[in-house]
């Protein structure tokens, strides 16, 4: 028989419900929904959350009698990947992926399109099996897998060979890969670009040493080698990543910043750029900041709901002082705009000061710190005082000038949101008298202070559950003892641990979360900070009161699957 008969004969719906994914009920609710929109059964489906792409794209496979392959479980050969020029993968959606004998296996998003399939088969020379992949997971190994690494090395030779040509100016937004014809070092920054905001990375560092160029990628919070460009090329790099951020291309001294945005694949990412002079030449640093203006709110940033809950009493006060602590790289700004995207009206008039700003929003006033002009924080804030604000964001307290004007502004009527460096929410309050600022000012105006660390999320498609002895935890008998019932139950403690596979690049992790304690100003902690009490009584009393400390927070995140044991202790401690 042939396969347009068997086409014909089976039914999507009968199909998906055979495989397990829908129910007899969810298809008779969808062929309804059908015959009043007249779209397709599996756009409907789609539509209702009631199947997910991978699932729809299983069951084509299966009404085409086509084997289904899932690329981020199966290693893709990069040779092969290359017999197909990137334009043209991109067109018909189809890459190839493995040899299987004498044939090359295609993953293809329309294995029945016979135009695409006669192409392939013109350029690769062999015999051609289409298997059927979601077209998302297809589009996104081409750029990942199929061509990135060998432009990358091809660019770094055509470098090589013209390393004394000119730097070109940039352009306010830089188009990365659009076709146009560049210097060979121009296209090498971009698609160095590129390949670091594919690979989800947070910032670049590109790191002259004695021998080579040393150019790495900090993706989930951990620095890897991404690739080691000749040192001939150092020079060229430098200089063309200066000039697109606006830098002195001459001076080679002193630390410099600049900004520059560019855009992949449409969508404009903002990257901050900072210049650091080395024993061995100059050094850059590249920040790649969230694209586009508007972020998550609050409620996406995995608080544990009675968490939540206090964060949101204190931001939702007409005034006071709200502080967010942690390390650098903790995620305290998004925490920050998280809340402001939450409090931001027409009826509110919100400003801020920020070294530098990170994140554009409409509909807020944002000053840049300027030390050469001498617009300091301090400075800033005095000028807020007399601009009519309703809430103020500080980026950063770092003195107790900008402190003592931060906490007196919480006083009279405005609600101030800043950062601070400490370890723990309860230290914070006695942080701030070490300053300068005077007890019962702390204890007058701060309303809470929230701590957070981020944690590598682990990857779903590999972890494994295990079974740890609570005494294998590290926690020791005072911390055991501090355990909620809910994580003590039995003698073991239930979690997964990190294995590695080609979603997550081997890691086990892919992507980051967010760890949280919050302290609320009540009349007990406020007596102790009067007191000049101790950062570990202001805990203990917190603690009391229904607080969750930072280790608890994430130990019932990692009880839940979120991350590992090891990667807990690893940014708590």
């Amino acid at each position: 028989m042939s396969q347009t008969a068997a086409v014909t004969r089976r039914r999507i719906g009968e199909i998906l419900v055979e495989l397990g994914i829908v129910s007899e009920g969810e298809i008779t609710a969808a062929l309804a929904a059908q015959r009043e929109t007249g779209r397709r059964l599996g756009e409907v489906l789609l539509a209702s959350g009631v199947v997910k792409p991978r699932d729809l794209v299983r069951a084509l496979a299966v009404q085409f009698g086509l084997e289904f392959v899932d690329l981020d479980d199966h290693s893709i050969d990069g040779e092969v990947a290359q017999l197909v020029p990137r334009s043209l993968a991109h067109r018909h959606r189809a890459l190839p992926v493995w040899r299987e004998g004498p044939q090359v296996v295609v993953a293809m998003a329309n294995p029945v399109d016979v135009l695409a399939l006669d192409d392939i088969r013109s350029l690769v020379g062999r015999q051609v099996k289409p298997v059927m992949g979601e077209a998302a997971q297809i589009q996104a190994a081409i750029d990942r897998l199929g061509h990135s690494d060998s432009r990358v090395q091809e660019t770094i030779q055509a470098a090589v060979g013209e390393s004394r040509q000119q730097i070109e100016p940039a352009a306010a937004t830089v188009r990365v890969d659009d076709g146009e014809e560049k210097a060979p070092i121009v296209q090498f920054v971009d698609l160095l670009l590129s390949k670091a905001i594919q690979e989800r990375a947070s910032d670049i560092h590109v790191e002259p040493s004695s021998d080579d160029l040393r150019i790495r990628f900090r993706v989930d919070g951990v620095l890897h080698e991404a690739m080691s460009p000749p040192r001939s090329l150092q020079a060229g790099i430098i200089s063309r990543i200066k000039v697109m951020a606006d830098i002195d291309i001459a001076e080679r001294r002193v630390p410099q910043d600049g900004r520059l945005t560019v855009e992949v694949n449409g969508l404009d990412h903002d990257i901050r750029v900072v210049t650091l002079p080395t024993v061995h030449g100059e050094a850059v640093v590249l920040r790649i900041l969230r694209s586009g203006n508007e972020g998550a709110g609050v409620a996406q940033l995995g608080f544990h709901p009675e968490q939540l809950t206090r964060y949101r009493q204190a931001y939702q006060r007409p005034w006071g002082a709200i502080l967010v602590t942690g390390p650098t790289g903790s995620g305290k700004s998004t925490t920050l705009y998280a809340t402001l995207q939450e409090l931001r009206d027409s009826t509110r008039n919100i400003v801020t000061v920020e070294d530098p700003v990170e994140y554009r929003m409409d509909g807020i006033k944002q000053v840049q710190v300027n030390l050469r002009s001498g617009l300091t924080f301090a400075r800033a804030l005095r000028s807020f005082l007399r601009a009519d604000p309703d809430i103020m964001l500080v980026g950063e307290i770092r003195d107790g000038e900008t402190a003592t004007i931060a906490v007196e502004a919480s006083l009279t009527g405005h609600l101030v949101l800043s950062t601070l460096h400490t370890n723990n929410s309860a230290s914070t309050p006695m942080r701030l008298v070490e300053m300068g600022v005077e007890p019962f000012l702390v204890a007058s105006s701060l309303s809470a202070v929230l701590a957070q660390r981020l944690a590598r999320r682990l990857c779903e498609r590999c972890r494994q559950p295990r079974d740890l002895r609570l005494d294998q935890l590290g926690l020791g008998d005072s911390g055991l003892v501090a355990l909620p019932e809910d994580l003590r139950a039995g003698d073991t403690f239930a979690c997964f641990v990190a294995v590695g596979c080609e979603a997550c690049a081997g890691t086990g992790y892919r992507g980051r979360f967010a760890i949280h304690e919050v302290l609320t100003m009540t009349e007990e902690i406020a007596e102790l900070v009067l007191s000049r009490g101790r950062a570990d009584d202001i805990e203990r009393v917190a603690v009391a009161q229904g607080m969750t400390t930072l280790r608890v927070d994430g130990l019932r995140k990692v009880r839940q699957g979120l991350t590992t044991v090891e990667e807990l202790f690893r940014v708590i401690t």
